[in-house]
C-alpha cells in the first residue's frame, strides 16, 4: 500500500491543534472543578454561605455568614470569572485551529463521536478507562503515521472498550452518554448498545480481564469477549484529531499492530457479516502496512512476532506474505 505523507503545513497545523485542544480541555476541567455557585442565603434569623450544586438551586450550607465567608465568596466570584474568561479564549483558539486543519484536507473523524470524546476527556475517562475501538480509530492511526492511506473509514456507530483496572463509583459511561445527549437509551435487544433519538449507536465492549472493573450500575452492559484482550496489549496511541463539523476531539486507541491483527482475525470469522469481513481485511492490511512504512516506534520484528498468540498466527503470516509481494 502506498502512503501519502502529510505536508509540512498539515503536520504543523495538527501539532498546533493538539496544543490548542489541550489548553481548551484544561480550561474546561478547571471550570468544572469549581462549585456551580456560592451564594449568601438567609435562613430564618441567620445568614449562611451556601454552595449551590445545580441549576435547580439545590445546595448545602458551608458556614454562618461572617467576614471570612464574605471574603470566600468574593474570591470565588473572581476565580470563576477568570476561569470562564480563560475557557472562552481557549475555545476561540481551538475553533480557529480546527477550521484551519479542516481547510488543509487531512483525514477527519465523523462529527457524531466528537461530543462523546470531548465529554469523556473532560471527565478523565480517556486517561486509562476508555479506549476507542473499531473504524473510528483509523483517522488517529493515519495521524500517527503522519500520512494518509486509502481505506474505508465511514461508520454509523461508535465502539468504546472499557480498559480500566479499578471499578469506579457511580455509572461513568452512562453518565457520560446522558450528559452528551439525554435521549440515549439502552437497546433492550442488545444490552451492550445505547442508541439516541437519531438512531446513532454506541457500543461498549470489554475484555474478560476488565469485566470485574465495570461499575456495577453502569450501562450499557457488555458481554466479555476474549478477543478484546488483544486490544489491551502494547502501547495505545493518543491523538487529537479534526472532526468533519470543524471541531476537534481526542482519541486514545489500541496499539495499531494489535488493532490490525484483531481486524484480520475478524475477517476470518465465518459468523461475521460478509460485508464487514471485507472491510475488516482491508483495514487490517492497511494499518499494518502503515505501521511497517511509517511507525518505526511500533516495531514488527522478531520480538513482536514471538508475542503473537496462536489464534492470530495465521493472520500475521498472511500479512507478511502480503507485505513481501
Amino acid at each position: 500500500m502506498t502512503l501519502t505523507p502529510y505536508t509540512d503545513e498539515q503536520a504543523r497545523a495538527l501539532v498546533n491543534l493538539r496544543q490548542r485542544y489541550e489548553a481548551w480541555r484544561d480550561a474546561e476541567r478547571g471550570l468544572r472543578a469549581l462549585p456551580y455557585d456560592l451564594r449568601r442565603k438567609a435562613v430564618g434569623a441567620y445568614e449562611y454561605l451556601y454552595e449551590i450544586r445545580d441549576r435547580s438551586g439545590n445546595g448545602t450550607s458551608l458556614c454562618r455568614w461572617d467576614e471570612e465567608a464574605e471574603r470566600r465568596l468574593t474570591a470565588f466570584k473572581a476565580e470563576k470569572a477568570d476561569a470562564k474568561e480563560r475557557l472562552a479564549k481557549a475555545r476561540a483558539r481551538l475553533e480557529e485551529g480546527a477550521r484551519l486543519v479542516r481547510a488543509l484536507r487531512v483525514p477527519m473523524l465523523a462529527a457524531a463521536p466528537g461530543p462523546i470524546l470531548r465529554e469523556a476527556d473532560c471527565r478523565g475517562l480517556l486517561d486509562g478507562a476508555l479506549l476507542v475501538v473499531g473504524t473510528n480509530c483509523l483517522v488517529a492511526y493515519q495521524q500517527e503515521a503522519v500520512a494518509r492511506f486509502d481505506v474505508a473509514d465511514e461508520t454509523e456507530d461508535f465502539d468504546l472498550a472499557w480498559a480500566g483496572e479499578e471499578r469506579p463509583e457511580g455509572a461513568p459511561v452512562w453518565e457520560l452518554l446522558k450528559a452528551v445527549d439525554p435521549t440515549f437509551t439502552v437497546n433492550t435487544e442488545r444490552g451492550f448498545q445505547a442508541r439516541n433519538a437519531d438512531a446513532y449507536e454506541v457500543e461498549l465492549l470489554v475484555a474478560p480481564s476488565r469485566a470485574d472493573a465495570l461499575a456495577r450500575r453502569d450501562r450499557p452492559r457488555p458481554i466479555p469477549l476474549p478477543e478484546q484482550e488483544w486490544l489491551l496489549l502494547g502501547t495505545p496511541i493518543d491523538q487529537v484529531v479534526p472532526c468533519r463539523d470543524g471541531s476537534a476531539a481526542r482519541i486514545v486507541a489500541p496499539d495499531p499492530r494489535w488493532f490490525a491483527l484483531h481486524k484480520l482475525w475478524l475477517a476470518d470469522q465465518a459468523k461475521r457479516n460478509p460485508l464487514k469481513r471485507r472491510k475488516d481485511r482491508e483495514q487490517g492490511l492497511a494499518v499494518l502496512d502503515a505501521v511497517a512504512q511509517a511507525m518505526p516506534h511500533y516495531p514488527l520484528g522478531e520480538e513482536f512476532s514471538r508475542a503473537i498468540p496462536a489464534e492470530l498466527a495465521d493472520s500475521w503470516a498472511r500479512w507478511r506474505e502480503h507485505a513481501e509481494r
